[in-house]
């Protein structure tokens, strides 16, 4: 009668051990999903955001942007955060967020700033003050795919010290910056683009 006693016992230890190793599995498996429940992202990754354009390589080499708050955001994509001092220009910064009515107009013509300038010009958002599942399902919704920013404690717009959306940063290949805090359309973008980065682009 003591036989299959001990026998169930080492049965159902064994059973509870598998268990908790399926949730510690689990619980690893959680903590290495980037912050958004997993949610996948509409963005391009961010890992060619510090090194100058393709078409740069000719020219004398870009330096890195001193006119930019010392600051490092996370991407988007969930890759190690990038600091805003190693960006290189000719480059152009869209401060955006999805409660943002002027930026729900102006982000898509950051992307087709992006698609025609590629190459040329990096071209990239900075979503701030945002819920991330609010500003995925927007960029989704309306085709962006440029490489994007998450600040949701808005610690861009704070070290520029201005208060209202969207807000533009415009680099140039000397690492100088210009900040422009009024909404831009296709036209007002091209000639910001041309005057600050030096970089001509037809929208």
């Amino acid at each position: 009668m003591s036989g299959p006693a001990p026998a169930a016992a080492l049965r159902l230890r064994r059973a509870g051990a598998a268990a908790l190793l399926l949730a510690a599995s689990a619980a690893c498996t959680a903590e290495a999903t980037p912050s958004g429940g997993g949610q996948p992202s509409p963005f391009a990754d961010c890992t060619a955001l510090t090194a100058p354009p393709p078409s740069a390589s000719a020219s004398p080499p870009a330096v890195p942007v001193s006119g930019l708050p010392d600051l490092r955001l996370t991407c988007f994509t969930g890759e190690e955060p990038v600091a805003l001092r190693d960006l290189r220009g000719p480059a152009v910064i869209n401060v955006w967020a999805s409660w943002c009515g002027p930026c729900r107009t102006e982000l898509p013509v950051m992307q087709t700033l992006a698609d025609r300038a590629a190459g040329r010009l990096t071209v990239l958002g900075v979503d701030t003050g945002d819920r991330r599942d609010a500003g995925a399902s927007f960029a989704a919704d309306k085709g962006v795919a440029m490489p994007t920013l998450f600040d949701p404690d808005r610690k861009l717009i704070t070290a520029l010290t201005v208060t209202g959306l969207p807000v533009t940063i415009f680099l140039d290949a000397a690492g100088r910056s210009h900040v422009y805090a009024r909404p831009l359309d296709a036209t007002s973008l091209a000639a910001q683009v041309r005057i600050h980065t030096g970089v001509t682009v037809t929208m």
